[in-house]
């Protein structure tokens, strides 16, 4: 599908791709308001901009589609396919890795408040542990900053396929 044919989609369909793409209403209704776009890069610029600063409701509507890294998704809560296909660098057999992943993100939880939360796609797990371990030592503003691009990324990362 070009960006053209994501200018011609209809309302509903667009919403649903958006909302797949990042589940903030804000997000979804100014990428949806700059149609018609003409082509990919400025779809891409248009939902960059609009995922690059989310209120604290926003961010916190945004991670709980979010499963923990190193846990199978909900299909019910989780967008569970991106979810699964996201995380594929990280070896659910590695028994090690999942136990420093679930103390890693359970530390985080208790010093931030919310699941950590990174672009897990084209990482290994070793590589996610260690921007887990090394994000823990931020201060609260710096990992809002951290969080807020990652799902940045993400966002841009699930509206990839739809520009064709």
């Amino acid at each position: 599908m070009s960006a053209y044919a994501f200018d011609d989609l209809a309302e509903p369909e667009v919403r649903a791709v958006l909302a797949e793409c990042l589940d903030v209403e804000r997000f979804v209704e100014q990428v949806l308001a700059g149609r018609p776009y003409g082509d990919a890069d400025r779809v891409r610029a248009a939902a960059s901009a609009a995922a690059s600063s989310l209120d604290d409701a926003e961010l916190e509507r945004a991670l709980d589609r979010h499963p923990r890294i190193g846990e199978r998704a909900q299909a019910a809560r989780h967008d569970a396919a991106h979810s699964a296909r996201e995380q594929s660098g990280v070896d659910r057999d590695d028994a090690d890795l999942a136990a420093r992943l679930l103390a890693g993100n359970r530390a985080y939880e208790e010093r931030f408040g919310r699941v950590f939360l990174i672009r897990a796609a084209g990482r290994s797990g070793p590589e996610i542990l260690a921007e887990l371990e090394r994000r823990l030592g931020n201060d609260d503003v710096t990992e809002r900053a951290e969080t807020l691009e990652q799902l940045r990324q993400i966002a841009l990362l699930r509206l990839e396929p739809h520009l064709g």
